[in-house]
């Protein structure tokens, strides 16, 4: 089984490195680019034939290490 898991920053928290990114895109001409937030995209292989203990295994790995759950939220997808 794969997964993807999304983390990104929470609303409202300051994101200066989206605001690095969204500067140095409009420096290079790229018009119309509004407002950019950046992530991390973690993508994983697992050894788990059983999907429930797969998502109990990722949120945990998501809420230990992957994502600081303060300031940043996270989306599993399976496949």
């Amino acid at each position: 089984m794969k997964a993807r898991i999304i983390v990104t920053l929470r609303t409202g928290v300051l994101d200066p490195q989206g605001k690095a990114i969204e500067s140095a895109l409009k420096s290079f001409g790229l018009n119309g680019i509004g407002n950019v937030r950046q992530g991390k995209v973690f993508d994983v292989e697992l050894e788990i034939a059983d999907r429930g203990e797969a998502e109990t295994v990722l949120k945990s790995a998501c809420e230990r290490l992957l994502a600081n759950t303060v300031v940043e939220n996270y989306t599993i997808e399976l496949s």
